[in-house]
């Protein structure tokens, strides 16, 4: 039987030491990324209202709408990153589901792009390339949708198998965080 040497104390405390250092620093981290969302966000909304304004002023175009309706969505997914940020800094731990969101947002995002894209291209009449752009747009359409039923089994298969102490830990978490 082999006996290891005991450990020196000064080296546990240099492991304490330098654990404690990078938890406030990834702490620290969180909050700073935080504050950036929070700004990222409060831009995103000034935005919206001004393109708010120019829809108003311009009621029977589209293209506003459809602008208006991507930068909400932009704000959003700056929202949804955000409470992953707030519940990562109170837990420690890393959740999956809201960045799942975050891209089924995406998706949504890009459909709504795809659809003004398509809508202009067929509005034009200008001949095979807007036809070969349209049958492009169409794919990734299809692809995309393919995309969300993925995304929308991945949520419906982490919250039936959750087990349910992680599930009220988690909200516990959250509501300790609102």
């Amino acid at each position: 039987m082999t006996r290891t040497p005991p450990t020196r104390p000064s080296e546990d405390n240099l492991r304490v030491w330098c654990c404690g250092y990078l938890s406030v620093a990834e702490v620290a981290i969180y909050v700073i990324l935080g504050v950036l969302l929070c700004a990222a966000a409060a831009v995103g909304i000034a935005g919206a209202v001004h393109l708010l304004w120019v829809s108003i002023k311009d009621w029977t175009g589209t293209k506003a709408v459809f602008e208006l309706i991507d930068r909400l969505l932009f704000v959003l997914m700056l929202v949804e990153i955000l409470h992953t940020v707030r519940i990562s800094i109170k837990s420690h731990m890393l959740v999956v589901e809201p960045f799942l969101i975050v891209g089924l947002i995406a998706i949504v995002r890009r459909l709504l792009v795809l659809t003004l894209q398509a809508e202009a291209l067929t509005s034009n009449n200008s001949g095979a390339q807007n036809g070969a752009m349209f049958h492009s747009a169409m794919i990734e359409m299809g692809v995309l949708g393919g995309l969300v039923a993925v995304l929308v089994t991945a949520i419906y298969a982490m919250r039936r198998t959750r087990p349910k102490a992680a599930d009220a830990e988690l909200k516990d978490i959250v509501a300790d965080t609102q």
